[in-house]
């Protein structure tokens, strides 16, 4: 083990880096355990690459702070600089159709059932029919909105200037 290697986690807030964290170095991550705003939280481990070399490394959670749209940054420029990797999390957004709903006599799953399947799985529900356009477009418009959301504004306070890391003698590596 040489250099600790530092890995900066980035995403939305509330798209599970913390648990996928948690997952990873300790597998104690319950799915559907409440989830709790991370502001900063940093995690070492060690990690044994493909060349069989165990490798210290830092994992920065930053909580949502992190995400940076389009030519604007959100980013603060101090996470910038210092590591050595990215990792990017991201959600997956997901909805259930269940089409040809106007063929009742051919159905092969109930309507209830699709429903309670879909809520147990956290899962948006319609049923359409190609026949019926207007059915179709409630799904795409929900859909739509919700992958196109503007990012939430971060929770952090603004920042104060103070002295740069060589003139305290801090240890910046």
């Amino acid at each position: 083990m040489g250099k600790i290697s530092k890995i900066l986690l980035c995403g939305h807030a509330g798209v599970g880096k913390s648990a996928i964290i948690e997952q990873l170095l300790y597998g104690n991550h319950v799915v559907e355990s409440p989830s709790h705003s991370t502001i900063e939280d940093i995690y070492t481990a060690v990690i044994e690459t493909d060349r069989g070399v165990k490798e210290k490394v830092r994992i920065f959670d930053t909580g949502a702070a992190a995400v940076v749209e389009g030519s604007d940054s959100d980013v603060p420029k101090h996470y910038l600089n210092f590591p050595d990797g990215f990792i990017l999390v991201y959600d997956v957004h997901m909805i259930v159709i269940g089409n040809k709903s106007e063929l009742t006599e051919r159905r092969q799953v109930q309507f209830d059932t699709a429903l309670a399947w879909a809520t147990k799985e956290k899962l948006r529900h319609w049923e359409v029919s190609v026949a019926n356009r207007k059915s179709l477009v409630e799904p795409f418009v929900w859909l739509t909105s919700k992958i196109t959301q503007p990012p939430s504004k971060t929770t952090f306070l603004p920042g104060r200037k103070t002295k740069s890391a060589s003139s305290n003698n801090l240890d910046t590596s």
